[in-house]
């Protein structure tokens, strides 16, 4: 599912970022461990398609992203890939059903009511439907997220930071419920992180 060899990215007028070569089979779930500034979230939109590394290989589900043009980028990720970021980001002025129904568009998907019903509930947030996302708490809004990084069944899940602001309670809950949602739709879970109590709930570990 994802290969990295000889990675490397830099900002302008910023030091380079070199990455460790790391493979994750597909169906898998993995964490990227380091602390803030060390370039975990940089990487995160590397595989994500959000950015075009500099130098390296970065394989997705068998495709170079490195070659792709931003318009094909746009295109892949909306098919394949799943991103849960750090904040929501999700369009306050349309309803909680309206931001999932945006995200079966973007990825070239038919919008699908039962499905929309379907992830929903999964997440135990049917009732919310409707309701405007500034009408919604920010718990709930954080599973929107999820469910909204999850409605086109992507290949690959992507997690940025999910539990930073959570007590351990709660840390639980969220990464089972990513590793859930992972297995239900069939995708390779990544999360990246510098909360170490996500540390043992994942086998395969990147370390930056």
């Amino acid at each position: 599912m994802l290969r990295i060899e000889k990675l490397k990215h830099s900002y302008d007028g910023d030091a380079q970022i070199s990455y460790p070569d790391w493979k994750v089979e597909e169906g898998n779930h993995a964490v990227i461990l380091g602390n803030s500034g060390c370039g975990k979230t940089t990487l995160l939109h590397l595989i994500g398609g959000l950015m075009s590394p500099k130098e390296g290989t970065l394989e997705v589900a068998g495709e170079n992203l490195g070659s792709k043009s931003d318009v094909k980028l746009d295109r892949f990720r909306g098919e394949n890939i799943g991103i849960v970021f750090q904040r929501p980001h999700l369009i306050r002025s349309l309803s909680v059903k309206e931001n999932l129904s945006l995200s079966q568009y973007l990825g070239r998907k038919k919008t699908d009511g039962r499905r929309l019903d379907e992830v929903l509930s999964r997440l135990g947030i049917k009732e919310l439907a409707n309701r405007k996302i500034h009408q919604i708490s920010q718990g709930q809004a954080q599973r929107v997220s999820i469910a909204r990084a999850v409605i086109n069944s992507p290949k690959l899940l992507l997690a940025d930071e999910p539990t930073a602001s959570l007590d351990d309670e709660n840390c639980k809950k969220v990464i089972d419920l990513l590793k859930s949602q992972a297995e239900e739709t069939g995708a390779t879970l990544i999360v990246a992180t510098h909360d170490q109590r996500v540390k043992s709930e994942f086998k395969n570990q990147l370390s930056l």
